[in-house]
């Protein structure tokens, strides 16, 4: 398992935010007005922190030991979990899920479905997770284990900010627990 040194990598994110929009993950996840959110494999807490600043309930989870002594010295108010997505089990659910930066393809080689049924359990309304493509885990398997976990595909982009998707290098995907109806909306 790869470690990280948790202080060094929010400097690189630090000096980005100088000249960048380094917030495009919570922008997204916040124009679907959630009330809670449970930010799976939160890192250093960039968008947990960026969330609970609009004032929505966040939780943060991550497996490695250092991303949250960082992010729990940058923003003590939150909830920081150490824990593996695959056997997380915090008894209750969050409006919105989101596994943004890359989450699935950090996680062990062949465990991708045990992670995605791990963070589908919390899942109130929305699963939203983006991840680069061609990397050895593709949407269609992730797709499949959505599925497989009682969830079904909403919309995808190619962005944060809502590119339409294509032939792409990166997806964001949201799945829902609730199925179409005859209205062509989203229950739930």
């Amino acid at each position: 398992m790869q470690t990280w040194d948790g202080d060094a990598y929010q400097r690189r994110f630090d000096e980005l935010a100088r000249t960048k929009d380094v917030h495009g993950e919570a922008a997204f996840v916040r124009a679907h007005q959630p009330e809670s959110v449970l930010d799976a494999g939160c890192g250093t807490g960039r968008v947990a922190i960026e969330l609970k600043r609009h004032g929505i309930e966040v939780v943060g989870v991550d497996v490695d030991a250092s991303m949250l002594a960082t992010a729990r010295k940058r923003e003590p108010g939150v909830e920081w979990i150490e824990s593996d997505l695959a056997c997380l089990d915090l008894k209750r659910t969050f409006d919105v899920v989101v596994m943004a930066g890359n989450v699935p393809l950090f996680t062990p080689p062949g465990t991708q479905a045990a992670l995605v049924k791990g963070v589908a359990r919390h899942v109130g309304r929305l699963l939203v997770a983006g991840f680069s493509l061609g990397r050895g885990y593709g949407i269609a398997e992730y797709d499949e284990h959505a599925a497989a976990a009682g969830l079904t595909l909403v919309e995808r982009f190619s962005t944060w900010d809502r590119a339409p998707f294509g032939d792409d290098q990166y997806a964001v995907s949201v799945h829902t627990t609730g199925t179409r109806d005859g209205e062509g909306s989203f229950g739930g």
